[in-house]
C-alpha cells in the first residue's frame, strides 16, 4: 500500500496558473503543479508537484524509468506536458526569457549538444552567452580531469562527456543548477569530485540545485532535501534531516494487524510478514505524533536506513 505525501503551499486569490509561492511569500527558483505526460498509453508524470527552496540541495531518487528524466525536463520547459504548470523564477517553463536562461546550468543525461565541434570551441562558443562565464574554472578543470581541449567532443567516452558538460554548467556560475543523472557515466573519483562540487556551490555560494540519481549513498552526501519518485508520482517529499527522525517501520504482530481497517496515519508502505502479522512503514508530519498502533504491545520499532526506506516505499 502507498499514499502520497504532498507539500503544498495554498494562497488565498492565487489563480491556477499562478506559481505557487514557498512558505515566507516568495517565489522560488523551480516549481510545478499538477504535472502531467504520458509516453505510449504509460503515465510518465501522473500529476507531481513539486516546489524548489532557495538554496536547497534537492536529491530526485527514483529507479530507472520512474519519471526522473521527464520531470526535470517540464520543469525546465523542455517538453510540453499534456496539462499542469512549470515555472522557473516565477515564468512559465515553456516561455522562459533569456536572462533567466542565463541563471541556470543543466546537464542532461545524455550531453549530444554541439558535438561535432571540439572541446575547447564548444566552451568559448558556449561561454559568449553567459555574462558570468568563469574562463579560468574551464581551463583549470580540463587540466584536472585530464580532458583535451583540442578533441572533438562526438569522440570522447560518455564519461569525458558528461565531465564537459558539467564544466559547461558549473562555468556560468549558475544561480540553479539542474542534473539529471551527473554520476551515470563518472569514475569513482570524478564523481566524488562532483559532489563535492555540489556541496561547495550550494553552501557557500548559496547556489539551488536539483540532481537526480538511483544512487543513495550520493543523495546522503550532499542533500538537503530529497524527493521519491515511483511510476510518475512523487511518493515522498521532505528535508533530509527531519526524515530520518520521523519514519519507522512497525512489526506488528497478528493479534493487533488482524483488527486494523484502513491504513495507519502516515502509513507510505504494508507487506505481510512472512512469520506472521505486518509490516508497516510509516512517516509523520513534521510535528505530528506517532500513531497509537506504534505503542501497541507487541509492536517493534525500527529505524530504517535512507536506502531500506526507498526500497519499501518504492518497492
Amino acid at each position: 500500500m502507498e499514499a502520497t505525501i504532498a507539500h503544498e503551499t495554498a494562497v488565498a486569490g492565487m489563480s491556477a496558473l499562478d506559481p505557487p509561492l514557498d512558505p515566507a511569500g516568495n517565489v522560488p527558483p523551480l516549481a510545478a503543479r499538477q504535472l502531467v505526460k504520458h509516453y505510449d498509453g504509460r503515465a510518465a508524470l501522473a500529476g507531481v508537484s513539486l516546489s524548489l527552496e532557495p538554496g536547497a540541495v534537492l536529491g530526485l531518487i527514483g529507479r530507472n524509468g520512474a519519471g526522473k528524466s521527464t520531470l526535470i525536463r517540464a520543469l525546465l520547459g523542455l517538453l510540453e506536458p499534456e496539462a499542469g504548470e512549470a515555472w522557473v523564477w516565477g515564468q512559465p517553463a515553456l516561455a522562459m526569457g533569456d536572462a533567466a536562461k542565463a541563471r541556470l546550468g543543466y546537464v542532461p543525461q545524455q550531453p549530444e549538444a554541439l558535438s561535432w565541434l571540439k572541446v575547447g570551441d564548444m566552451l568559448e562558443f558556449v561561454g559568449r552567452f553567459y555574462p558570468r562565464w568563469d574562463a579560468g574554472f574551464v581551463r583549470s578543470t580540463l587540466a584536472r580531469w585530464e580532458l583535451p581541449a583540442n578533441k572533438v567532443l562526438a569522440r570522447l567516452s560518455p564519461g569525458e562527456r558528461q565531465r564537459v558538460a558539467i564544466i559547461r554548467a558549473l562555468a556560468s556560475q549558475p544561480e540553479l543548477l539542474v542534473l539529471d543523472e551527473p554520476v551515470a557515466a563518472l569514475d569513482p573519483v570524478a564523481r566524488r569530485e562532483l559532489l563535492r562540487e555540489i556541496a561547495t556551490r550550494a553552501g557557500e555560494f548559496g547556489t539551488t540545485v536539483l540532481f537526480s540519481t538511483h544512487i543513495v549513498s550520493d543523495l546522503e552526501r550532499v542533500a538537503s532535501h530529497v524527493a521519491f519518485m515511483h511510476h510518475g508520482q512523487l511518493l515522498l517529499q521532505s528535508e533530509l534531516g527531519s526524515l530520518k527522525e520521523r519514519h519507522l517501520r512497525l512489526h506488528v504482530p497478528a493479534a493487533v494487524a488482524d483488527p486494523l481497517v484502513g491504513p495507519v496515519p502516515g502509513e507510505v508502505a504494508r507487506r505481510p510478514n512472512p512469520y506472521g502479522g505486518l509490516s508497516v512503514v510509516l512517516v509523520r508530519g513534521e510535528d505530528g505524533p506517532w500513531p497509537k498502533i506504534a505503542q501497541a504491545p507487541g509492536v517493534r520499532r525500527e529505524v530504517l536506513s535512507l536506502e531500506d526506506l526507498f526500497v519499501e516505499v518504492a518497492g
